[in-house]
């Protein structure tokens, strides 16, 4: 088999039958032309499982994990493609596990400039607000700044915070998280306790703690 040259005709075939896109083609072309120098650095043209695994191994090493699934997905395209072609007999990445585990991205953090920005925004807007429709809104924006920078819940268990939640006798919010795990979180500013308390008796919610409005 001339690979090179199944290389050009697949490469022919995603451009005019599949239609792909020209940075979809690049990509393509690209990893598939990686492949290819791999197979003439270890001089073998035989798409054996051995040979695969080598360039997976390959690719592990000089590569993120990102960029390496994206290439791999290139070739089992490519091999795929030879197979309903009947130009390979037996697909050699059939018998290989190429799952792997990407490395988890710890989240980013707010920089303390930006929160105070915020927050300084927030007060502002409750100071300039014209009604007592706006005068609430701001405020509960406020609040909904002032629970996540303090207590560092997620947005999506902010959103379903009930008023039973929020004891602010004590200055504690119950969360119920992923997989209804419970837990209670202590607010520990008595300035963010007593906004709230006023947010809380001038809502006119008789469950959700945070009215979604304005």
């Amino acid at each position: 088999m001339n690979i090179q040259k199944e290389i050009t005709t697949y490469l022919h075939y995603c451009k005019y039958q599949k239609k792909l896109s020209s940075l979809s083609l690049k990509a393509y072309s690209i990893d598939l032309r990686q492949f290819l120098g791999y197979l003439n650095s270890v001089q073998e043209q035989v798409l054996s499982k051995a040979i695969i695994s080598g360039f997976i191994q390959e690719l592990h090493q000089k590569h993120l994990p990102r960029t390496a699934k994206r290439k791999l997905a290139s070739l089992r395209a490519f091999l795929n493609y030879l197979e309903f072609e009947e130009i390979l007999e037996a697909n050699p990445i059939r018998k290989i596990n190429t799952k792997f585990q990407e490395p988890k991205q710890l989240p980013r953090t707010i920089p303390l400039r930006l929160i105070e920005q915020l927050l300084t925004t927030a007060f502002k807007e409750q100071e300039l607000a014209a009604t007592h429709y706006a005068s609430f809104v701001a405020l509960r924006n406020r609040n909904v700044l002032e629970i996540l920078f303090a207590t560092g819940v997620r947005v999506s268990e902010l959103c379903s915070l009930k008023k039973t939640d929020v004891n602010l006798d004590d200055g504690t919010i119950r969360i119920i998280g992923k997989g209804a795990k419970e837990r209670i979180i202590q607010i520990e500013n008595s300035d963010v306790i007593d906004s709230l308390l006023h947010y809380k008796n001038i809502s006119s919610s008789h469950s959700d703690f945070f009215l979604l409005i304005g």
